[in-house]
């Protein structure tokens, strides 16, 4: 009895001694998630940050409108084809330099911006951040399961992907009211010290992660012969190409209500945004118990949300609803369509990392020339029914099975 009470008295000591350094770690491991997702916000509202500045920027660098746009448009394009191919670069380097590095080429492309004399000046810092955006995706996206696996893997690649939405809401409209205050030229200055920071930050809290895996060419034709991670990436380019299609140009099908103003406009859009982060943790929750079906929900929903905002854009009340179910379907997609990706090729993490990060930039590419054409030519109602049958077609080949 008496060594039965020992054994209990010295368990009980064994653990107690164990928890505190359990938990510490666990602290450590989300304030490296937290990093990453900071990583994430900082690259997205870099690529997005001219959109509330085009004027100003186009008026002081003497080029049109159109032109001026392409200082978005080239790094999404450039963002799309180093996705794939930074991990083939990076190889065997350790995943934390690799990021501290691409953050701090951020920052230089920032305050390039930020001082550029003429608009040729400009386009090649804005190239530089098209490498980032393509870098800093592909390989911080993976690395909430190494952070913290098991249980916690599918919050922390949810809180990881939250830096985009979060960077939709905060970023992009504090950088455009710096920029109608103080001129576009500070706003970047300013996202130069936002990104130099958090490249110190990953440099003090992140962990040593060394490539497990180092990524080579010949991987990626290797997954796309895997029947479900063709699946997963042909459901990623319609549901995103669909989304930015319609999503682009809604503001013009908001405006057609009798009484829609700019403001309410934009306080309906930040409702959407809102709603988006929301709907990047439900996605995240989804999908830890089934990636595949979470993604054909999502994209269901907002097939046909946006479908009923054909008839249901005359009414202000209406059509605000169904724009924040649009922003709860679409905030997690992301977070879903990674956790699929990673599921359907768990021997190649990176490598499907880096191809979801690939797709999902030349969808928004395509989606936003595509709305374009359409726009300009048969009008908004069109663009909305295009972007519909886009994501419900996602919804179908995601429940395809080959």
């Amino acid at each position: 009895m008496f060594l039965g009470r020992a054994r209990k008295r010295l368990s009980v000591m064994a653990s107690t001694q164990l928890s505190p350094p359990r938990t510490r770690a666990s602290a450590r491991s989300w304030a490296a998630v937290l990093t990453l997702a900071a990583a994430t916000f900082a690259v997205v509202t870099s690529e997005m940050l001219p959109v509330g500045l085009l004027p100003s920027l186009a008026r002081d660098l003497h080029v049109s409108a159109g032109t001026a746009g392409l200082t978005v448009t080239l790094p999404g394009l450039v963002a799309a084809a180093a996705a794939p191919l930074l991990p083939v670069v990076a190889r065997r380097a350790d995943r934390r330099t690799v990021l501290c590095a691409l953050l701090l080429l951020l920052a230089a492309a920032d305050l390039l911006t930020a001082y550029a004399p003429a608009f040729p000046v400009l386009l090649a810092a804005r190239l530089l951040v098209g490498v980032c955006i393509g870098g800093v995706w592909a390989v911080a996206a993976g690395l909430g399961v190494r952070l913290l696996p098991g249980p916690s893997a599918g919050r922390a690649t949810a809180v990881v992907f939250s830096g985009i939405a979060v960077a939709s809401v905060l970023g992009v409209p504090a950088g455009t009211l710096l920029g109608s205050v103080a001129g576009w030229r500070w706003a970047f200055a300013a996202m130069a010290g936002c990104a130099f920071a958090v490249a110190g930050t990953l440099a003090a809290v992140l962990p040593p992660l060394p490539a497990e895996r180092p990524v080579r060419l010949g991987a990626f034709p290797g997954l796309l012969r895997r029947p479900p991670v063709r699946r997963a990436l042909a459901a990623v380019a319609l549901l995103v190409t669909g989304h930015f299609t319609a999503y682009t140009y809604v503001r013009p099908v908001l405006q057609r209500a009798p009484g829609t103003g700019a403001t309410l406009v934009s306080a309906l859009l930040l409702g959407y945004g809102l709603a988006g982060v929301a709907g990047n943790f439900v996605g995240g929750a989804l999908a830890a118990r089934d990636p595949r079906r979470a993604l054909r929900l999502l994209a269901a929903v907002l097939g046909g949300v946006v479908l009923l905002l054909v008839p249901a854009s005359g009414s202000p009340v209406l059509a605000g609803v169904l724009l924040m179910a649009w922003g709860l379907a679409y905030g997690g997609v992301s977070v879903t369509s990674q956790n699929g990706l990673s599921a359907a090729a768990p021997h190649a993490p990176e490598a499907a990392s880096a191809l979801f990060a690939g797709v999902f930039n030349t969808a928004i590419a395509l989606g936003a020339l595509t709305g374009g054409r359409l726009a300009d030519g048969p009008g908004p109602t069109a663009v909305l029914a295009v972007g519909a049958a886009l994501a419900l077609l996602a919804a179908l080949v995601t429940g395809r099975r080959e």
